[in-house]
């Protein structure tokens, strides 16, 4: 398996739209860098934010995930209180080769600040928004920018094409839009 240079991300970006909207260069003025680097592509989280809360009492299943959990939030800067989290999605919509797997790291700017970046692997065949999910382990509450870069993606090449991709399986968050709740 290789890691994937910033000419491979850029000609399937641009010939077959692996990532729309794409940003040619790092973007730095005066934001939380965002766009094409070395070996990656640092995506933006957008102005969608569901942010956990306990108001209602709910229970967290992921077996019957109760929507109550979280409030909604379109904001250019979501406030994360202290020991919580809150789910958004990328600006970007992904679309992932068959012969590709992507893996996600949070960007510095962030884990500096104690703010951690989660994501599970962009399977092959796998498209749509990414949801991510950011931790605020801060005694504080945090800052999270809208439209500004929140987390590296890295492509890894297999050396064959897989026998069954997510598509292939149609995979329970194929296509997703916005953010999306735990599904069963």
């Amino acid at each position: 398996m290789a890691i994937l240079s910033d000419k491979w991300i850029r000609s399937k970006a641009q010939a077959e739209r692996m990532i729309e909207p794409f940003t040619e260069a790092q973007r730095r003025d005066g934001c939380i860098s965002y766009g094409l680097s070395s070996y990656g592509y640092d995506a933006r989280v957008a102005d969608e934010f569901k942010i956990f809360t306990n108001v209602d009492s709910t229970i967290v299943d992921p077996k019957q995930f109760d929507p109550r959990s979280f409030v909604d939030r379109q904001t250019d800067v979501c406030i994360i209180p202290p020991n919580s989290f809150a789910l958004a999605r990328t600006v970007e919509y992904f679309r992932v080769p068959e012969d590709v797997l992507v893996i996600c790291l949070g960007k510095s700017t962030y884990a500096r600040c104690g703010i951690i970046v989660n994501v599970t692997p962009l399977e092959p065949g796998w498209e749509g928004h990414v949801t991510l999910e950011f931790s605020n382990t801060t005694p504080l509450p945090a800052k999270i920018y809208a439209n500004e870069g929140a987390c590296q993606f890295l492509f890894l090449q297999g050396n064959e094409r897989c026998e069954t991709s997510y598509r292939d399986r149609a995979g329970k968050y194929m296509g997703q839009r916005g953010v999306t709740l735990p599904r069963l």
